[in-house]
């Protein structure tokens, strides 16, 4: 019987080693080098966390949270270090939201069988 957390362990060394993880790797690194570039993706990171807290709790964003959200957003995409971060992530996202699709097949196949 194949041990599944063996099988985790080595995709896990094989996502460390793709090209979508290595092309984040090597643009957080740019982010963080660059003064204006790390302080804008931290006020941009905290930000995101204190809204998501906000709604998370139930809370209604203020008209003032949603300006400083779009005005901080504008920032970001002026930065192209950032810009180019935040596409990787979207290529990171986009490669695990497949291999969860793979992962969840077997279930997914099994629930099917069962509904026939």
């Amino acid at each position: 019987m194949t041990n599944v957390y063996d099988q985790a362990n080595a995709l896990e060394s094989a996502l460390r080693q793709s090209d979508e993880f290595l092309q984040m790797q090597d643009l957080y690194k740019k982010v963080n080098e660059d003064e204006t570039s790390k302080k804008l993706f931290d006020e941009f990171r905290e930000l995101q966390m204190t809204l998501q807290q906000k709604q998370m709790q139930g809370e209604e964003l203020l008209e003032e949270d949603i300006q400083k959200a779009q005005s901080s957003a504008q920032e970001i995409e002026n930065d192209e270090n950032i810009k180019g971060l935040m596409e990787a992530e979207q290529k990171m996202s986009q490669l695990i939201q497949d291999l969860n699709r793979v992962i969840m097949k077997p279930i997914e196949e099994l629930y099917e069988i069962n509904n026939q």
